[in-house]
């Protein structure tokens, strides 16, 4: 009988909708349910507001009474190229972190979700990690959090390092990327071993990261148009996927994925031992998988028309592994392809988000999808031609198409540039929302 009633239980906690971004660690808490706010690292700009990075917090959920507004705006001083963000593995802390500076803030998310607060600062990044230039990806693990950088402190490029920290900004160690003359035991499988680093995913049933590679402080700090105009800076780009071993954080394979591979998102499915990528400067994708005890990387699909530069950059897999979404910077659409065959990824819509599209993130049931705009501040557009420029878009999905619900107008509010999105809710901390908000959605 109690076997009985403990398989039951566990059939039925099986089917409780998630909503959480399907990109994310797995060793992260997940929202149960609807999520409450939108976290939005945003980037100051000069001219617009108080012209300060912050952390800007939108309600959500629709059945409360300030769904679709801004909550809440913590200004953490100065313009440090706020970038990407992530979770401590108990999502009670959001680490976010800048490109130009070097420096972490730590947000308490946790105390009060709709109200988050600036709980630490890392000001030793570079001083710490060895020379490691460009904060980048904030990833959990068990306890701790594994950062990528884009560069170094020595000239600016792109030979770079990851850097370990406990969830409560301890440093412990700096994790160098192979390169040809210093590949760390690791199998250059091609042409490539640059030493670039950008994004960063784990694998644990199968005990590997995986990491890809951008640039440079050199370029990613410049003018696009002067970049682009410069035979030099576009040779500095990344051309590499590293495969690492979780428990040493050694690397074992670097395979060649010419093009700039920037975002990774990996399978969720048990037997599913594969990843996404894609090539910012090719606009293709990309899949790393294993075969025969090896890891391999194939180019499996074009993105839209390659000669006209779509500029793929953040993508979302659905939790299912059926779906892939890829945003394309350079002419604003969200594309949504078919991987149910990995090798064979096949575009079944695109739809016109704004003049720009960066990020996205995705509810675990995958009927909730959220975008953000902005890509650098030195490469943003700067000339609106009367659509959105600058926004958060929330969409309701219903697997065949994109239904519009809400923009917020960053530069209308005066807020800055939109970059990375993180989900967060009353729940996770065993809180309920306020009685206002439950009262809101009852009428």
């Amino acid at each position: 009988m109690m076997l009985r009633i403990f398989t039951l239980a566990v059939l039925f906690v099986s089917q409780i909708s998630l909503a959480d971004e399907t990109c994310m660690s797995p060793y992260m808490a997940k929202i149960v349910g609807q999520e409450d706010f939108v976290y939005v690292w945003t980037l100051g700009v000069e001219g617009i507001g108080d012209e300060q990075d912050k952390l800007v917090t939108i309600a959500v959920n629709p059945n409360d009474e300030n769904y679709g507004e801004v909550v809440a705006s913590l200004s953490v001083g100065g313009r440090n190229e706020a970038h990407h963000s992530g979770f401590t593995d108990d999502r009670r802390y959001l680490w976010a972190s800048g490109l130009d500076t070097n420096r972490i803030l730590i947000f308490d998310v946790h105390t009060d979700p709709a109200k988050p607060r600036l709980h630490k600062t890392i000001d030793d990044f570079v001083e710490k990690t060895g020379g490691v230039v460009g904060p980048h990806t904030s990833y959990a693990l068990p306890g701790r959090m594994m950062l990528t950088g884009l560069s170094n402190n020595k000239d600016h490029g792109g030979v770079t390092a990851l850097a370990e920290y406990t969830n409560e900004g301890d440093y412990i160690a700096t994790y160098w990327m192979p390169k040809d003359g210093d590949l760390q035991g690791a199998v250059k499988s091609g042409k490539y071993a640059d030493g670039y680093g950008y994004d960063l995913r784990a694998l644990p049933r199968r005990n590997i990261m995986v990491t890809s590679s951008f640039t440079g402080w050199n370029n990613y700090m410049m003018n696009l148009g002067e970049m682009m105009a410069s035979p030099e800076a576009m040779a500095q780009f990344g051309n590499t996927v590293v495969i690492w071993d979780l428990h040493t954080r050694k690397p074992k394979k670097i395979l060649d994925v010419p093009g700039a591979p920037l975002e990774i998102r990996c399978a969720w499915g048990a037997n599913n031992n594969y990843c996404f990528t894609t090539t910012a400067l090719t606009s293709e994708i990309w899949l790393i998988y294993e075969e025969d005890d090896d890891w391999h990387a194939k180019k499996v699909a074009d993105i839209g028309d390659v000669s006209k530069i779509p500029l793929p950059v953040d993508i979302s897999i659905t939790s299912d592994d059926n779906l892939l979404w890829v945003d394309t910077w350079n002419d604003g659409l969200a594309r949504l392809f078919d991987i149910s065959d990995p090798f064979k990824p096949v575009e079944l819509m695109n739809e016109s988000i704004g003049e720009q599209i960066n990020m996205i993130s995705q509810s675990w049931d995958g009927k909730r999808v959220y975008f953000t705009s902005s890509l650098l501040a030195n490469w943003d557009k700067t000339q609106s031609t009367g659509k959105d420029l600058q926004y958060f878009k929330i969409y309701d999905f219903d697997g065949k198409r994109l239904e519009h619900k809400l923009t917020v107008d960053f530069i209308e509010q005066q807020l800055g540039y939109p970059h990375q999105m993180r989900f967060g809710a009353y729940s996770l901390y065993g809180l309920r929302r306020p009685m206002s908000a439950r009262f809101a959605s009852n009428q």
